[in-house]
């Protein structure tokens, strides 16, 4: 359960629906995921709403009698904020916030307010406004919904127009003017990248929350801000690190999720280039977490996007410190499930059906670390002997707590 001792939270209740393509226990699992983030944006649960609908209604997503269950509840508790589990389109958000009269946001807006909350350097702050004026565009209309009441009236449709279509060129212009930017910002990192050499590059990447960046810090010595919500890194940071007596630069990048905004993609494709133009990923997973096998394939699913997906890549399973599950008694016939299944089953599953090195951590305890060290030196090396054919005697791999790390760059 999450913690809620925060007085200033908002209020907020949030609304998702069963359809052929989604079923209740998955629904129930992005609800979860949905109430974290809440959380994490500063908002404390009040309620769920769900319904089981063929597809989501073309005007209010949910159907007209759930809209106003809905409607109701908010109104008798006094809560202003209404979350939908799945993106709304301009018509539906239009239409509910006429409909509720309370603050209506979907799980990309709630995403894209977090990224806006956790940008700390220029460009991810630019990287986060883009996304969010490519998402405000074609909802712009929403903003003068109060113009429909006049029903026309003298001097009130040509200029509530006329307003629309100047914000509208306003917002293009700050766009093209971001756009410009990023490509500026975007040659400067090239060219950062470019002047790291030929020292093999390794990245972390995962599902946010997954704990990439308190193993970034265990690894590196470093103190990257880490924290248990989500998207608790945005901004890049790469750090030298020494294995042994063999050199690499390790980069912990923004954490993946299900149902990521395309504009959130498409605005951080430089932050992703770090990932595409990595020698050896770093796949960093949260096994105490049920749906972890889901978050392991979206996660690929991303990479596949980028065209990252056929690289060198190591598996690290992370939390294990944190892991439980329910053991089945023997005469239980009913069909098990990943939560029946153990660590050393899990392990084994995973050893075998992986086609990449797997290995079974706690950066927060620091449990198998000499394993996972050996691991990462043994690709990393793979990676330097095919680079650097001819000095491979120089290095030799030892297991010694005082592994050199300094910081690069942030």
């Amino acid at each position: 359960m999450l913690e809620k001792k925060q007085h200033n939270y908002e209020k907020a209740v949030l609304v998702g629906v069963v359809t052929q393509n989604q079923d209740e226990d998955k629904l129930q699992e992005y609800m979860d995921e949905l109430e974290f983030l809440a959380f994490t944006a500063g908002a404390t649960v009040d309620r769920r709403f769900t319904q089981k609908l063929t597809q989501p209604d073309s005007k209010t997503f949910v159907g007209s009698g759930k809209a106003q269950e809905i409607k109701e509840y908010v109104k008798e508790k006094g809560i202003g904020t209404i979350i939908f589990d799945d993106e709304l389109s301009p018509s539906q958000l239009k239409n509910l916030e006429r409909e509720i009269e309370v603050k209506i946001l979907d799980r990309t807006n709630l995403i894209l307010d977090i990224f806006a909350q956790r940008a700390q350097t220029s460009y991810a702050r630019t990287q986060v406004e883009l996304a969010q004026y490519q998402y405000l565009l074609p909802r712009l209309s929403k903003m003068w919904s109060h113009l429909d009441k006049q029903k026309g009236g003298i001097g009130m449709r040509g200029p509530g127009e006329t307003e629309i279509e100047t914000d509208r060129r306003i917002i293009r212009d700050r766009i093209s003017l971001l756009k410009e930017k990023l490509k500026v910002i975007d040659k400067q990192m090239a060219t950062q990248r470019n002047n790291r050499g030929k020292v093999v590059r390794a990245a972390l990447v995962g599902y946010t929350n997954v704990g990439k960046s308190t193993l970034m810090n265990a690894i590196s010595k470093s103190d990257v801000f880490a924290e248990n919500k989500l998207f608790a890194t945005l901004d890049t940071t790469v750090r030298k690190v020494v294995i042994g007596n063999l050199p690499f630069l390790l980069t912990d990048t923004v954490g993946f999720i299900r149902k990521l905004p395309t504009q959130l993609v498409e605005s951080f494709k430089s932050t992703l280039d770090e990932v595409r133009e990595a020698d050896l990923l770093i796949h960093v997973v949260d096994i105490s977490h049920e749906s972890f096998e889901d978050h392991i394939e979206s996660v690929n699913n991303i990479l596949m996007e980028i065209n990252a997906h056929q690289k060198p890549m190591i598996m690290v399973f992370n939390k294990i410190d944190d892991f439980s599950y329910e053991k089945k008694d023997e005469d239980d016939l009913t069909p098990g499930s990943s939560k029946n299944v153990s660590l050393d089953e899990w392990k084994k599953t995973w050893m075998a059906k992986s086609k990449h090195p797997a290995v079974f951590i706690s950066a927060l305890t620091k449990e198998n670390f000499p394993e996972m060290k050996r691991l990462i030196y043994d690709e990393v090396m793979k990676i330097h002997i095919s680079r650097f054919p001819y000095n491979d005697f120089l290095f030799e791999y030892f297991d010694n707590d005082e592994d050199e790390a300094s910081e690069t760059e942030d």
